[in-house]
């Protein structure tokens, strides 16, 4: 099977287990953006994706990421998106060529985008649900207080909330963090806060995008089904 046939089968594979999450949970199968995670991939491979009808690339690393952005400038309608950690200083390499950060964990990040940022960026805010210590992020408790500091930035919009299940949990342990984080995003919601609607839900990978999608999720960062046999 050639590399164009692969990605072909996969992304149909991946588009109808959309379907199918998204029907029983009784939604619309447009209420879910799948974002490619191309962080591993070349950008000939993107080139077919695109081809296929995928606009919206996620990437992890601001080098990588700049190096795409110019081998891929004839592409112009690629959504791009920031899903890694971001470094403050090198928020300045990216900040005004990304259409969505997935990653804001701290203040200082904040502060930085701040200072760097030509127009509003659309934000989602990392919250470490599951408690990890390997993982970065705002524990749920810190939300609230975080919310009401970041109504201090003009060029954030904090559009909705983001987290990273544990590798190795469990399918009644994926449900319970992504049904917290779905909690936590209607209870930001609810407040009707300007400068953080907080509507979407930035929430499962190729692993455990079905539950994700069942527990509310509106962006889905896919990867390896993408690429793999």
């Amino acid at each position: 099977m050639s590399t164009k046939e692969l990605l072909n089968k996969n992304f149909q594979a991946i588009q109808t287990q959309i379907q199918e999450a998204t029907s029983s949970a009784e939604r619309p199968a447009d209420s879910v953006k799948l974002v490619a995670v191309t962080k591993t991939v070349p950008t000939d491979t993107m080139r077919d994706l695109f081809a296929l009808g995928m606009k919206t690339f996620g990437e992890n690393r601001t080098d990588v990421l700049v190096k795409k952005q110019a081998e891929l400038a004839d592409l112009t309608d690629i959504e791009w998106h920031f899903i890694g950690n971001l470094q403050s200083r090198q928020v300045k390499s990216i900040i005004n060529s990304i259409d969505y950060l997935h990653s804001l964990d701290r203040l200082s990040l904040a502060k930085e985008i701040q200072k760097r940022a030509e127009d509003t960026v659309k934000c989602f805010v990392q919250v470490n649900v599951s408690g990890e210590t390997s993982k970065s992020g705002f524990e749920p408790s810190e939300l609230e207080s975080t919310l009401e500091q970041l109504a201090a930035y003009d060029k954030i919009q904090v559009i909705g909330l983001m987290t990273m299940a544990p590798i190795d949990a469990t399918e009644a342990e994926l449900h319970q963090y992504f049904k917290q984080l779905k909690e936590l995003q209607t209870s930001i919601a609810a407040q009707k806060l300007t400068h953080a609607p907080c509507t979407d839900l930035s929430m499962g990978m190729s692993q455990d995008y079905p539950i994700a999608i069942a527990e509310g999720a509106t962006f889905i960062r896919v990867g390896s089904a993408f690429f793999q046999e």
